[in-house]
């Protein structure tokens, strides 16, 4: 993306909360990142329990550890008849966050590829997998037919991308300023493939607070999950995601699954598999 997602201080009215940005501001392209404590299966829909914030250490790009074993698969829910695993990351349901890094960390999906849409953003940025691709381009042709305007902010985001990134903010700003603004290596959503930022037309308000009232922002809160896709970090829910909200961070997970999240007003992935919140790192 022209203007990588950048720490955006969102200080809510009233709410005075600095925002922790999931999607890190960079000068190359974006990248994910995604999986789950060994071992662990879970259940669509059940309720997320909290957890609390830990201190934590400086951090140095890990070496890649191949999975252990078969990775745990989530039983299907009502609506969501197959089954997919949530820790391995070429899975549409692998969960990322603060507790769940990749595995292996230094992840790149097979099937890379620059989906035929607006972009607004060049190099590796502008990929995502086949499958994340074919829906984007679906949902981006709903939204135009309809007079809405979207662009490509922010997509695939390699390792190596994010080391360099989250150790720049280590260096400018302190380890506890850089937990906020930038995922770690390896615990990147992007990194997946499966995730993207979306930008409006008009060029307004891009990784800003303000981007939740512009037509993109607007459109794919209400539109997004008849293509499959979440907004993967909503309003008030920075103590299960660990991020405030991204109103333009979009990731895909199936239609079936979307949907039921949708229908029965379930706003994070950590609820729908019944997971534990991840507010901060281990």
């Amino acid at each position: 993306m022209p203007s990588r997602r950048a720490f955006a201080g969102l200080l809510t009215a009233g709410a005075g909360l600095a925002a922790l940005a999931a999607c890190t501001p960079d000068g190359s392209a974006a990248s994910p990142a995604g999986t789950s404590p060994a071992g662990t299966s879970a259940t669509p829909s059940a309720t997320a329990s909290s957890a609390t914030p830990t201190q934590v250490t400086a951090v140095t790009p890990a070496a890649a550890t191949e999975p252990s074993s078969s990775p745990p698969t989530a039983a299907p829910s009502q609506a969501a008849a197959k089954q997919f695993s949530l820790t391995d990351p070429a899975s549409p349901w692998v969960v990322v966050n603060k507790h769940r890094p990749l595995n292996p960390q230094n992840y790149v999906p097979a099937d890379l590829v620059q989906p035929n849409i607006r972009l607004a953003v060049s190099g590796e940025a502008t990929q995502m997998n086949s499958t994340t691709a074919t829906a984007a381009e679906k949902m981006f042709g709903a939204a135009a037919a309809e007079g809405v305007v979207m662009t490509l902010a922010s997509g695939y985001r390699s390792y190596s991308t994010q080391v360099v990134t989250y150790n720049g903010y280590v260096a400018s700003s302190g380890q506890v300023a850089a937990d906020r603004a930038s995922a770690r290596p390896g615990h990147s959503e992007h990194q997946t493939g499966w995730s993207f930022d979306i930008g409006d037309g008009g060029g307004a308000c891009s990784f800003q607070p303000c981007f939740a009232d512009q037509p993109a922002a607007i459109w794919a809160k209400a539109n997004a999950h008849k293509f499959g896709f979440i907004v993967r970090y909503p309003w008030m829910f920075h103590e299960t995601t660990g991020y405030f909200y991204e109103s333009w961070h979009l990731r895909y997970i199936g239609v079936e699954a979307a949907t039921e999240m949708n229908t029965r007003g379930i706003a994070t992935l950590e609820e729908y598999f019944g997971l534990e919140a991840a507010p901060d790192y281990l």
